[in-house]
Formats: C-alpha cells, sequence, structure tokens
C-alpha cells in the first residue's frame, strides 16, 4: 500500500473487504476495548468506529491486528529496511553487492524528512475533545496506547538527531489538570529519558511533541528499537514510501501527516502520580510518580481518526508489533552483538521484557574445572 494517510489506509483495507465499520454509538469507557478485544481474538478485521460517545472524532483499532495484514500495509518496503540495516553494519557489501543495492540508493530519498508549511488543516482544540477510551475497569484515566512521542537532544537539535518513541500517556484521571496536564511514563534509559536528563541539567524545559494517527509506519518506527545512527523519522519515510513531513510551530516540531497533535513541555520537578494501567502481562502497573506534560496546543485534522489498541495479556495486537520488529530486526541485533547466533523475543512476556538468545563465548575467562 503506497498511501499517505491514516483514512486512506482504511479506505484500502475496506476496498478489500479487511475492514469492519461500526455504525452504532460505541461507549470509549470500556466497550470500544471490548469490541476490539472480541475482533482481535477471532483474528478478524481492522475496526473504524464511526460514532463515539461524547466526541466527535472517529477512532480505529487492530489494523495490526494480523501479521499477514501488517506486512501488505508496507508490501516490499521491509525488504528495503533490511538492507539499510545490512548496509549501515556493513558498507563494504555496497562495492561487493552494487546491482543488489541500486534499488535502495533510488529509495533512499525518503528517507530524509520534509519540513513543509504548518497544514491548513490543522485545528486547535483541547485534550477533552479527543477519544477518552478507558480500557480496564481499574485504569487510572484514559490513555494514549499508540503514541508517537517526539523529542529532540538539546545539545544537537534537529529532526535527524530526534527520538520518536512510543511511551505511555494518560489524557485524564488521577491529579491531572484536565486540559492543562497529562502523564509521561517512561524510564531514563530511554531516548526521551537521556533528552530529559540533559535539559534538567540546563534548568530548562524539554519540548515534547505527540502525535498520533498519520500512516501506520509512524507508529511502527516509534516502536522500533532501532540500531546506533538510524533515526526513526527516516525509517518511517522509507516504510510509507513518503517522506516524514514536518512542520515548526512555536518552536514545537509537528508531523504534518498526523491526525493528532499534542505539545507541550516537561519540567524537571513536575511529577504526579500516573496509572493504574492495565499492562502487558495482564496485570495492572500500579500508580507511580511520573513525569508531567503541560499543555501548550493540541492540534487535530478535520476528519481525523484515532488509533489505538489495547494492551493485555498476549497474544495481543502489539504480538504483531513484535513481530514485524524481530522479522525486520532480527539479523541486526545478531550482527550487532559478536557471538550471538540466534534472537528470539518472547511474546508471553510482553513481546520486549524477554529476549532469548543463542550464542557462542570467544572467550572463557574462567573455567571451574581448572586448578589454580
Amino acid at each position: 500500500m503506497r498511501r499517505k494517510s491514516l483514512i486512506s489506509v482504511l479506505e484500502e483495507l475496506q476496498s478489500i473487504g479487511d475492514l469492519k465499520c461500526i455504525d452504532n454509538e460505541v461507549d470509549p469507557n470500556i466497550e470500544m476495548a471490548s469490541i476490539h478485544l472480541k475482533e482481535f481474538d477471532r483474528k478478524g478485521k481492522a475496526i473504524l468506529f464511526q460514532n463515539i460517545k461524547g466526541c466527535k472524532y472517529r477512532a480505529c483499532s487492530n489494523i495490526f491486528g494480523s501479521f499477514d495484514r501488517s506486512k501488505k500495509l508496507f508490501n516490499s518496503r521491509i525488504d528495503d529496511i533490511k538492507l539499510l540495516i545490512d548496509l549501515r553494519n556493513q558498507p563494504q557489501i555496497l562495492l561487493k553487492e552494487p546491482f543488489k543495492f541500486a534499488k535502495l540508493l533510488l529509495k533512499a530519498r525518503f528517507y530524509l524528512p520534509k519540513k513543509v508549511a504548518f497544514p491548513n488543516s490543522f485545528q486547535e482544540i483541547n485534550i477533552s475533545d479527543l477519544p477518552q477510551i478507558k480500557c480496564w475497569p481499574n485504569d487510572g484515566g484514559a490513555f494514549i496506547t499508540l503514541p508517537q512521542v517526539y523529542t529532540e537532544d538539546i545539545d544537537s537539535p534537529g529532526v535527524l538527531n530526534s527520538n520518536l518513541g512510543m511511551y505511555r500517556i494518560q489524557i485524564s484521571g488521577n491529579q491531572y489538570v484536565k486540559n492543562k496536564e497529562i502523564g509521561l511514563h517512561y524510564q531514563l534509559h530511554r531516548g526521551i529519558g537521556v533528552h530529559q536528563t540533559k535539559a534538567n541539567k540546563k534548568g530548562i524545559p524539554l519540548k515534547v511533541s505527540i502525535f498520533v494517527g498519520g500512516h501506520p509506519a509512524h507508529s511502527l518506527a516509534a516502536v522500533m528499537p532501532l540500531p546506533e545512527g538510524i533515526t526513526e523519522l527516516g525509517v518511517a519515510g522509507m516504510l510509507a514510501g513518503r517522506r516524514f513531513r514536518y512542520s515548526i510551530k512555536d518552536g514545537y516540531t509537528i508531523s504534518s501527516d498526523a491526525d493528532f497533535v499534542i505539545c507541550g513541555e516537561v519540567y524537571s520537578d513536575n511529577l504526579k502520580p500516573e496509572g493504574p494501567f492495565g499492562d502487558h502481562l495482564g496485570y495492572y502497573s500500579l500508580k507511580h510518580d511520573f513525569p508531567v506534560l503541560n499543555i501548550h496546543k493540541v492540534y487535530a485534522k478535520k476528519d481525523a481518526i484515532w488509533p489505538f489498541t489495547v494492551v493485555g495479556r498476549p497474544p495481543q495486537e502489539d504480538t504483531q508489533f513484535g513481530l514485524l520488529i524481530h522479522d525486520i530486526l532480527g539479523k541486526a541485533i545478531e550482527k550487532e552483538i559478536p557471538g550471538l547466533k540466534a534472537v528470539n523475543a518472547v511474546d508471553a512476556a510482553g513481546v520486549h521484557p524477554l529476549l532469548l538468545a543463542v550464542g557462542s563465548e570467544r572467550y572463557t575467562p574462567y573455567n571451574p574445572k581448572d586448578k589454580p
């Protein structure tokens, strides 16, 4: 599929009979998640919710609900990313196999993000205008489950030195001031955490942009653990077959193809309780203090569609993310670590917490059978 927006991808899924449209009013509190879970369990279609209670926007889910559908979103462009990673790890193979990489070099133009004018289609809205989707009864509020969280390194600003990650976002509940604050859940060793630590040391707030929607390639790129030196925006562009388009507004980077954008600042001393949240292993992650995003502005396209997923005991839709990532990056991980022969992500552990590896030691420092 060579489409530039989420709606065009959904239209193509509909044209091949792989989209279920729900016209009846649905409640974002538990009901939407329940419908999603049932459709995923039956290995069903992607879902488009046309009429959400208390919200004028539509929502979709289960786009990545099957491995075959996920791969169809990107066709042969997954192979392009594999070649890109091979080239990054072994530049000399370009000379050895020039014809193999000739087409890749032609497609490399999609890797470079493209700056454009701020979209006229964006309208300023409030956090409370967004679909307030709550997936599990004891969740602390509504969460964004497919966010693309964008930050830059303040020492090396610019889109090519940015981080696009998928971190948990709580948009209602707890002690958050309505329409002015939301919660960010991430660990300090993540890309955004590294950027925040640098900002904290300089005593300045970290600017954060959260993108929701756009081409599904953007969501996949945000969740991928890419090798050093390869940017998520570049991979998003190559997977979509369209350069990642961005603009700058009030000092914030805006994804011009996103359906929704939330802009704000994180201050080092502003923490509030986030959670509970029904997590990957079928249990609730409990309430803990995490950074607060102070809202600057929220934008939405006129015909915006809100993508979401339901996190829970595996297998779930994010299992397909794991399969795709393993398909794309499995060989790259083996090349990154000397002696590593094979890896396998364990879905029952929530895909990413447990990785099994087969390897051989190149140096054994101590053999217990050796006598002193």
